[in-house]
């Protein structure tokens, strides 16, 4: 959280280069976060899609630090919901050409820690609801409120307590079943 919010916002406004670095790096982990809970491979093309369009969209923007930071969460919402959508409409296709492939792969070991870490926060969110899941991201990842979740997914603060509520208990058995004693 910026100290400073409302003056960092207003250089921002004024095209400061630091100002935008400062409201980049208060909210750059969380977004990637966000997005990587999602799935979503590229995460760093939806976040650069989604801190481009915060940043572009600065002058439309009213409200303090929690309201910017429900914003921001509402853009990054929006890009990941679009790339689901464009992956679907994709048809994939790959071309391979031996002689100009100059790729190098990461050590064995540090790819499947990295994978495993990812590949159980996946397992453990993908025992959840779509809804869940999404509120459960916003809400620890994103550290918005309720009510700036409410507003996130379009439901009432009721409703977004309540899938909390249930997608937490749901984990919960999920975690005491996987470390119980065999």
């Amino acid at each position: 959280m910026l100290d400073d919010f409302d003056e960092v916002l207003a250089r921002a406004r004024t095209g400061a280069a630091e100002a935008f670095a400062l409201l980049y790096h208060d909210l750059a982990r969380p977004v990637a976060a966000y997005i990587r809970s999602h799935g979503v491979p590229d995460v760093e093309d939806v976040s650069s899609e989604v801190f481009l369009a915060t940043f572009t969209g600065l002058e439309r923007f009213t409200g303090d630090q929690a309201g910017f930071r429900s914003w921001v969460f509402t853009i990054a919402h929006r890009r990941v919901m679009d790339h689901w959508r464009r992956v679907a409409r994709e048809v994939p296709t790959t071309a391979y050409e031996p002689v100009e492939d100059d790729r190098t792969v990461a050590s064995a070991e540090s790819g499947a820690l990295e994978v495993l870490g990812t590949q159980t926060v996946v397992e453990l969110l993908g025992r959840l609801t779509q809804e869940q899941r999404e509120v459960l991201t916003l809400r620890v990842v994103a550290d918005l409120t309720v009510e700036q979740v409410a507003a996130v997914v379009g439901r009432s603060e009721g409703a977004v307590k309540a899938l909390q509520r249930r997608g937490l208990a749901t984990l919960r058995r999920e975690i005491e079943r996987k470390v119980a004693p065999l």
